[in-house]
């Protein structure tokens, strides 16, 4: 017999009570009602069971899809994970896992940590929990991992095709925001900022004296691939190196309470130590509040590549039975004014994706000291270095796991005892291509899109026959210029290899200490902070 639900009429008592103070109160009340009603025929009627919490979730997702990739909906467990994400302590197995395509891989084990104990090893999927087979199970198998502290839990693998076991015991994972810390040449520190979460301005504060306890008189922030997080932990951080009571930040909204201004509340570490930032393509949101914050105030010589370029501000809002909503609330302006927004999600083009902003229609603003900077497109380096950037071809690397896979497959067939004599060769670089074409890397590049897109609308107009001869040369041409775009962009991805690779050998820790010594940006950043006149000129 079908099952029948109840319509949610509390929950939607609950919405129309946020929203009424809006001028469309009747249209709001309106799609409701009909989606309430739809939804109850949908379950007592349709010919197969449904499953009430499936339909709705995909009913939420399909609403927040065309909206901005920031504003989501939560259930439980992900409100659980957020939380966790902020405070930078939970109970499991130590490891960054990934769950995708029905599998659970992991990603990388923290040194020490239980499953670093165990064995596991970034490449190992996850195919039995307890008695649980993963493949059996349909609800959020990464939930499975997790548990009480001291609780032990038998874990099965396939490691190069080959299934193991493994007994791990579950403990208390502290993840620090500041993982790494050094000084350098006897006069630099150098600090690598992670994530913002709640303490990650005290573990800089933390860093940051006592690399000036050691003798530090120079300063490297390393935000290189930080997503970012709190934006009241990114105003601290600021507050670190500038003077209480400096603005950071302005949030816009066409909410009037979520027009804010932040500024520094607390005194200053140190106003003068000379300071560079570095930053990537993967620095985003409060990343990017730090390092446009000090850039603008003229504070900090900042190096790498552009910045992914988000300028929008999240607000979890809380639902019932323990979801919540988190929803894009405002747009944040640095201290000259700018937003860095780099995609507008408000105005779309025929294929429906985002467009961003020309940068010739950037707008320009003035730091504290009165230099040019722009807007429009993520925080500008004032010194861009190729070996930082993202290039399609290395972003869509990255999404396909093909780095990672690679490098798994290199550790199985290496042996490395040594970070400080690893070298990634030339012969190294050929063998990744042909592990590409052994695997059939393949990714769509916007003009492919376009052309795609044009085959269309030729057969729609009974003109396909006359083109399609020149459309698959004009995609053997596009293949060729793929192939070449791997070799022209060989610096930024041997640096993304390299970095995985070392992962996999000596932890973060090792991958931390072969970038001082060989990372473009780290020695860029060393010659300019030993350069007085040189640090001097850019910051005026």
């Amino acid at each position: 017999m079908k099952k029948k639900i109840l319509i949610p009429i509390l929950a939607l008592g609950i919405l129309l009570s946020t929203v009424s103070f809006k001028s469309d109160f009747f249209e709001i009340a309106k799609q409701l009602e009909i989606f309430t009603t739809l939804f109850k025929e949908l379950n007592m009627n349709y010919v197969d069971e449904t499953t009430p919490s499936i339909l709705m979730d995909k009913a939420i997702k399909g609403m927040l899809k065309d909206l901005d990739p920031y504003t989501v909906y939560w259930n439980e467990q992900e409100v659980e994970d957020a939380r966790i994400n902020n405070s930078g302590m939970y109970t499991g197995i130590g490891a960054t896992v990934n769950s995708k395509d029905n599998k659970v891989i992991i990603v990388e084990p923290f040194k020490g940590f239980p499953a670093d104990k165990a064995g596991l090893k970034a490449g190992d999927e996850i195919i039995k929990i307890g008695n649980v087979l993963l493949s059996d199970f349909e609800g959020d198998k990464t939930e499975l991992l997790k548990g009480a502290a001291e609780s032990v839990i038998e874990v099965s693998y396939k490691r190069q095709g080959e299934v193991e076991k493994t007994t791990l015991t579950r403990g208390a994972i502290e993840v620090h925001a500041v993982p790494f810390y050094k000084l350098i040449n006897d006069d630099i520190g150098y600090i690598v900022l992670s994530k913002f979460n709640k303490k990650t301005s005290l573990e800089t504060k933390a860093a940051l004296e006592d690399l000036k306890f050691q003798g530090a008189s120079k300063i490297i922030l390393d935000l290189r691939g930080n997503p970012g997080g709190l934006l009241t932990e990114a105003i601290n951080v600021v507050n670190l190196f500038v003077p209480k009571g400096e603005l950071i930040v302005t949030t816009k909204s066409v909410i009037k309470k979520y027009n804010k201004t932040y500024k520094t509340r607390l005194p200053p570490i140190d106003t003068e130590i000379p300071l560079v930032v570095l930053v990537n393509g993967r620095s985003a949101s409060a990343s990017e509040i730090v390092s446009g914050g000090l850039q603008d105030l003229d504070r900090a010589v900042i190096i790498g590549a552009r910045s992914f370029g988000k300028g929008l501000v999240q607000r979890p809002k809380k639902l019932t039975y323990g979801t919540q909503l988190k929803v894009t609330i405002s747009r944040y302006y640095t201290p000259s004014g700018r937003c860095i927004q780099a995609l507008d999600y408000w105005n779309r083009d025929e294929n429906g994706d985002p467009i961003r902003l020309d940068p010739k229609e950037y707008n320009s603003f003035k730091t504290k000291g009165g230099r040019t900077v722009y807007d429009g497109g993520g925080i500008m380096p004032d010194i861009e270095l190729e070996s930082a950037k993202f290039s399609p071809i290395t972003t869509a690397l990255l999404k396909d796991r093909a780095i990672f896979d690679y490098a798994t497959e290199y550790y199985y067939s290496h042996t490395l005892t040594d970070w400080g004599n690893f070298t990634f060769s030339e012969d190294d670089f050929q063998d990744f291509l042909k592990f590409l074409k052994e695997n059939d890397f393949e990714y769509e590049t916007e003009t492919e899109k376009e052309f795609a897109e044009a085959l269309r609308k030729a057969k729609a107009d009974n003109l396909d026959k006359e083109i399609e001869e020149s459309y698959h040369q004009l995609m053997t041409v596009i293949d060729k210029a793929k192939d070449k775009a791997l070799v022209d962009k060989k610096l930024e991805i041997t640096t993304l290899l390299k970095d995985e690779i070392l992962k996999r050998y000596f932890y973060r820790e090792g991958m931390y200490k072969y970038h001082l010594i060989n990372s473009p940006e780290i020695l860029e950043a060393v010659l300019v902070l030993n350069d007085t006149k040189k640090y001097s000129k850019i910051l005026k």
